[in-house]
């Protein structure tokens, strides 16, 4: 659409239009978010009539464009896109936010024309990011990415972390929309209406930025037909109203996130209901598919005895899946070196992608690619990961499907001190919907589960350790997710040892030491804390009566509670230790850390010896 042909009167109705049925589908559902769906809705009639570029009746088609609301809470306004697009009836429309109804409260990806999630501000352009270097770097092909934003959200750093990526990768294809309304939930934002305030930031970092009248059609217009035509990514700096069209709550505060006083009336004075239905533009046939390649896999094989580190086994490991599955990429927060992602990207350039120290920027890039059928590995240290957990909580809500992987896990990592040791990630990732973790304790092991996370779902989350340890398993062995190893076993066990990971070799060594003292220890390597093996653990359970668990971990929601949980609904209950971290590590060797902690061999035996002996 160019300027000269800009029907002004019918996107101004169509504008009105999304302003009503936002209003209706609020009024109807006793709630929602209407006026902050009335400030974006000439905007959004503009995009839906004239820029945007999606085949509604093929969600799927490559080619599509990519609309993302950041601002995810004007739900209300996206739903009437749809209803205006033919996409859901107005019956649809006005079961908004009731039980059973696809049109959630906030965005989901339960409607096929939604890629994630939203309503945690600051994701949207961040996921914006990731699908536009997507695109360009990975799809090739010219879709383009709008997100729309709320000015509320340009307080979360992580829209600045969005903001500089885009910038150095100079992505042309990402258009931001910033609804500047003024209002956010409890008051005036930071800067108001002062786009030039925001214009000024967002410029700074290699953005080019337009400031405009958000409810002039013209001017929207032209802004957009500029976004097209530039060779960086664009920030729209829009000056709305909060409510625009009912004087009963434009601008007005104190009515963020209620349906409008009288709705009825509210309807009357924006003209009425319309019924204006858009023929969006589907973007042309590209009947091109990703050239993908598979072939046998041959994974590293460590001899047993040997001292190798899991994060170098990942690293090697991913780096062979890279080169039978063209479909994985890797991702990384500047500690390629110490995680060993880059060996992936010394031999797949291409397919990997540095984030620097931007672990929010890292998770929403990789959520982003899989939307796009990618397969991401994403890896930085596992306390860095705490960082960004909001993300990888959206990603669940978006039933997205990752791999992350934390390195430097736990007070094994020795010197560093507390702030690089992951102590809280086995329960971050266990209290996720859909999750998968794992904790390897050799490098055989490590490169098994490397590969098997690929063809999972959902969340998985591989913990891996920073020192040497020695290969315990050769290469033939097989590690199905959800099941455990039982590394000693005898029928007069009197003691179960549960660890994973680092306290795996401590087990066996605490199993020696008790067998000199004539008390017979099973170990289990429970490497699949969730999902966790329930029938070992019964099995073990029934037979020794007692379960040590031990974990280079918080005690709190780690290793020791997911044994705890596997016998929830068990008639019988064995008598359990849990060892744990349970004092603040500070700097000292790997294994005076070990010792310190009470999670070494020594420790390991006094707990065993106190349930055999009580």
């Amino acid at each position: 659409m160019s300027v000269a042909t800009v029907d002004v009167e019918r996107l101004t109705e169509l504008g009105q239009q999304l302003r009503v049925d936002a209003v209706r589908a609020s009024g109807a559902a006793g709630s929602g978010h209407p006026t902050s769906s009335m400030s974006a809705a000439d905007l959004m009639a503009v995009l839906l009539a004239g820029h945007l570029r999606y085949d509604f009746s093929a969600s799927q088609n490559p080619a599509n464009d990519h609309l993302i609301f950041s601002k995810g809470h004007a739900s209300p306004l996206l739903y009437a896109m749809y209803v205006a697009a033919g996409a859901i009836s107005d019956e649809e429309l006005l079961r908004y936010r009731t039980s059973g109804s696809r049109l959630e409260g906030h965005p989901t990806p339960q409607l096929p024309w939604v890629d994630v999630a939203t309503g945690s501000l600051g994701q949207g352009l961040p996921i914006g990011v990731g699908l536009a270097l997507a695109g360009r770097d990975l799809d090739r092909r010219d879709y383009r990415v709008w997100v729309l934003c709320g000015d509320s959200e340009l307080a979360e750093g992580s829209m600045w972390e969005a903001f500089e990526h885009a910038g150095d990768q100079q992505l042309a294809n990402l258009i931001a929309i910033v609804d500047v309304n003024r209002l956010g939930q409890r008051g005036p934002t930071r800067h108001g209406w002062d786009t030039g305030a925001y214009a000024r930031r967002i410029g700074a970092f290699g953005w080019h930025t337009v400031e405009i009248d958000g409810h002039d059609v013209d001017q929207i217009e032209r802004a957009y037909s500029e976004a097209e035509r530039s060779d960086l990514p664009t920030a729209i700096l829009a000056r709305t109203r909060k409510g625009k069209g009912v004087a009963a709550v434009e601008d007005a505060e104190g009515a963020h996130g209620k349906p409008l006083p009288d709705t009825e009336s509210a309807i009357e004075e924006l003209g009425g209901r319309r019924s204006i239905r858009v023929e969006v533009t589907r973007p042309q046939a590209d009947d091109r598919l990703p050239k993908l390649t598979t072939r046998s896999l041959e994974l590293p094989v460590y001899l047993a005895g040997e001292q190798v580190a899991t994060r170098t086994a990942f690293g090697e490991a991913i780096t062979a899946l890279g080169r039978v599955r063209s479909d994985i990429v890797v991702l990384d927060g500047e500690v390629g070196d110490s995680t060993r992602s880059q060996f992936f990207q010394r031999e797949h350039p291409e397919r990997f992608f540095q984030f620097y120290i931007a672990e929010q920027q890292m998770i929403a890039a990789a959520v982003a690619m899989q939307v796009r059928g990618w397969v991401p590995y994403a890896a930085t240290f596992s306390a860095f990961l705490s960082r960004a957990y909001d993300f990888v909580r959206m990603a669940a809500v978006s039933g997205a499907d990752l791999c992350l992987i934390g390195s430097h896990a736990g007070v094994s990592i020795g010197q560093d001190g507390p702030s690089q040791m992951g102590l809280e990630d086995l329960a971050m990732f266990r209290a996720l919907w859909r999750s998968i973790v794992l904790y390897p304790c050799d490098a055989n092991q490590t490169a098994h589960l490397t590969a098997a996370m690929a063809d999972h779902a959902g969340i998985r989350y591989l913990r891996t350790t920073r020192g040497d340890t020695p290969v315990l398993y050769g290469g033939e062995e097989t590690f199905p997710i959800g099941g455990s190893k039982v590394l000693r076993s005898s029928p007069d066990d009197q003691v179960t040892i549960v660890g994973a990971g680092i306290t795996v070799h401590e087990a066996l060594a605490a199993a020696d030491r008790l067998a000199d003292d004539g008390v017979a220890a099973r170990v289990i390597d429970l490497y699949s804390v969730k999902p966790v093996d329930v029938v070992t653990l019964h099995q073990a359970a029934a037979e020794t009566g007692r379960i040590v668990t031990v974990e280079d971990h918080w005690p709190q929601g780690g290793l020791g509670d997911a044994v705890l949980d596997a016998f929830t609904q068990s008639t019988a209950f064995p008598r359990v230790a849990k060892l744990g971290i349970l004092a603040l590590p500070g700097s000292a060797t790997p294994e005076e850390q070990l010792q310190h902690a009470a999670i070494d061999a020594d420790a390991i035996v006094e707990a065993a010896l106190g349930l055999v002996e009580s």
